[in-house]
């Protein structure tokens, strides 16, 4: 899919008139006078949550930006391949698929040995490792992302959009309020020109910030960044160019001698190309505004690393010089660590808010729109009464750790990219090394969340080694037992709320009298202590909480769906209509036996358990159905 050829349009590519491709964005009038979640920021972060939380019609939701309107040029543009299975997981994954650069293959470029003013390629690697995710390793304007989020606001049950032109003044939250009262009062300044100056409130049960590195939500909580001061200034442009590089349409890592380093990052529409070019190293206390660096500047040190390329930029898109640091706060809730036992979290911060770093390895907007997905489920559960308001606590307690991971990932391999200001000079089999070891953090598939009241311990981890307790659940091919269609088992967890149990059943006949996937079905069906049966309100939809779903061992065709636990054909809706998607077998065909590829043990079976931000909680033995039942006992609600 091509286009920028005459020009950066903003935009949706595929509308033929550019000035037909913005549509409108934002909601009119004043913001409502009380609602059960406020989210300040219409970043990534802040639209992640806020496209999850619209999915439920029953939470009263509202995002505000100080911006006058949606984004139009972005900034962040990687997205990892955890993050499309996200993507997919909100309905727009074909979407970004369909319009973005695949980073299929990375290059490497060092100085010339014979003559070290001018650069070679020393290295090419596959960029993600065969199997580790469904989907590829993408690029896409940061704006476009934002695109996707305000469409599925507009369209779910909630029908959010955002109030731009709002500032927030102060917050402040009432200590004595009950746990479900509106406790925090938010001011909001309106800085639109028909409306400067006049002051809007608005009560919340939860504010999040989500509104950048000078967070005004952080600042009101007490928190503060920590962490390295910056040091190195870096300049980062959209062009489009002409050059004589061989490698401008593959992402390429480049090691100049005594020019510093350059990154180039094809971009979507087959001309356009992001550079990252390492400019000075700053003084102490210096910030790189008093360096009054110009694009031509960033342009020239580009041309000189290139060398003996040439590089003739024509138009830019965007461009801006940033500093390197690395910054972390302490907690991601307004509860003090001494506290959590006694309060519960009325005020959150995501993103940017809370972590700060650069943005070499593309983990930026990445690690914060995951942020968002950990507590979207989580206020929504607790505010519909399905889990208790401590399972709020996790949300800091999970992502802080994953933010002090990639402050250390990015701080070294910062260091490694601009090797070349070190002694010794540029180390391009180092950079190259440092790049395929690591490739699994920057697909963002490393997450390894510590074992807590969501996350049980590793104790049946033998009956699904591919099943990583704590990590996310790694999809792989099956079939669709009703209608043999070919599909990807992690695609049934959508980003709904709902959690999913996956029973994976031994060789035995599962329709048999005796079989263990007959007996799971009983159990969740008529048990008093089935977790569905005790969490699932009067009325809805069986699966509506807790999902069941199948996997059998046997080719989809000697199988009768007729003879199948009426729990694997529930009927749904208004007219009891069948479901007939939860069962699924090998796909044997194309040689993807997923017992296989995900070791699952194929005498015993075993229960997964995943959350609905799609990490695995728990393995359990298929006839576990006390462990099962105490897993969920532990955090949700019965109903009423």
């Amino acid at each position: 899919m091509q286009f920028h050829l005459n020009g950066f349009q903003p935009g949706d590519p595929e509308i033929a008139d550019p000035a037909a491709r913005v549509q409108a964005s934002g909601a009119a009038g004043a913001v409502p006078g009380e609602v059960d979640v406020l989210i300040v920021g219409c970043g990534p972060a802040g639209l992640t949550l806020a496209a999850q939380l619209a999915q439920f019609a029953d939470v009263k939701t509202c995002i505000v930006e100080q911006k006058p309107d949606r984004l139009l040029v972005g900034q962040a543009d990687g997205i990892a391949c955890r993050t499309m299975e996200m993507f997919h997981a909100y309905g727009f994954g074909e979407r970004v698929l369909k319009e973005a650069y695949w980073v299929n293959e990375t290059t490497f470029w060092k100085p010339d040995e014979g003559t070290p003013e001018n650069i070679v390629r020393s290295g090419r690697v596959q960029d993600v490792e065969d199997g580790l995710s469904e989907f590829p390793h993408l690029i896409l304007n940061q704006a476009r992302v934002h695109d996707c989020f305000l469409d599925v606001m507009r369209k779910s049950p909630g029908k959010l959009a955002p109030y731009y032109s709002r500032r927030v003044l102060d917050l402040n939250v009432d200590p004595a309020a009950a746990a479900d009262d509106h406790a925090v009062t938010v001011r909001l300044e309106r800085v639109d020109a028909a409306n400067e100056g006049n002051v809007e409130t608005i009560k919340a049960r939860y504010v999040v910030g989500c509104d950048g590195a000078r967070s005004t939500v952080r600042k009101s909580i007490g928190r503060e960044l920590h962490g390295d001061s910056a040091n190195h200034a870096w300049g980062v442009m959209d062009v489009l160019a002409v050059t004589d590089f061989p490698d401008i349409r593959f992402k390429s890592l480049i090691q100049s001698a005594k020019d510093g380093s350059l990154l180039i990052i094809p971009r979507e529409g087959g001309y356009m190309v992001r550079i990252y070019v390492e400019l000075a190293k700053l003084d102490a206390g210096e910030r790189v505004a008093n360096r009054n660096i110009t694009a031509d500047d960033v342009i020239a040190k580009a041309q000189w690393i290139l060398k003996p390329h040439r590089l003739e930029v024509k138009e830019i898109a965007w461009w801006s010089v940033y500093e390197i640091g690395q910054r972390l706060t302490d907690k991601f809730d307004d509860v003090p660590e001494g506290e959590v036992a006694a309060r519960l979290p009325r005020i959150f911060i995501a993103g940017d808010a809370c972590h700060t770093h650069s943005p070499k390895a593309g983990q930026g907007m990445n690690v914060s729109m995951q942020d968002a997905f950990n507590l979207g489920w989580k206020l929504a559960a607790v505010l519909r009464r399905q889990c208790a308001p401590s399972l709020l606590h996790s949300y800091s307690a999970e992502r802080q750790a994953v933010a002090k991971e990639l402050i250390d990932f990015d701080r070294e391999w910062a260091g490694i990219l601009a090797s070349a200001a070190k002694a010794g000079g540029a180390d391009a089999a180092k950079t190259q090394d440092y790049f395929v070891r690591h490739g699994r953090y920057t697909a963002g598939t490393a997450t390894h969340y510590r074992p807590s009241v969501l996350t049980g311990a590793a104790t049946h981890q033998h009956l699904a080694q591919g099943f990583i307790v704590g990590k996310r659940f790694h999809s792989a091919p099956v079939i669709r037992l009703a209608d043999a269609k070919p599909v990807h088992l992690g695609h049934a967890a959508q980003a709904d709320g709902r959690f999913r149990i996956y029973a994976f059943s031994p060789a035995e006949n599962p329709v048999a009298s005796g079989s263990a996937t007959r007996a799971l079905c009983n159990f969740l069906a008529e048990s008093r202590k089935s977790p569905i049966r005790r969490y699932t309100p009067v009325g809805a939809d069986i699966d509506s909480v807790i999902d069941l779903r199948s996997v059998f061992q046997q080719d989809h065709r000697e199988l009768a769906i007729e003879a199948m636990p009426a729990m694997l054909l529930p009927s749904k809706g208004r007219y009891g209509l069948h479901d007939y998607e939860k069962m699924f077998c090998p796909d044997l065909k194309s040689g993807h036996d997923v017992f296989t590829m995900r070791g699952i043990d194929r005498t015993a079976g075993c229960m997964v358990v995943v959350r609905p931000d799609q990490y695995v909680a728990t393995v359990l033995r298929l006839d576990d159905f006390a462990g099962l039942a105490s897993f969920f006992d532990a955090f949700m609600l019965p109903v009423e």
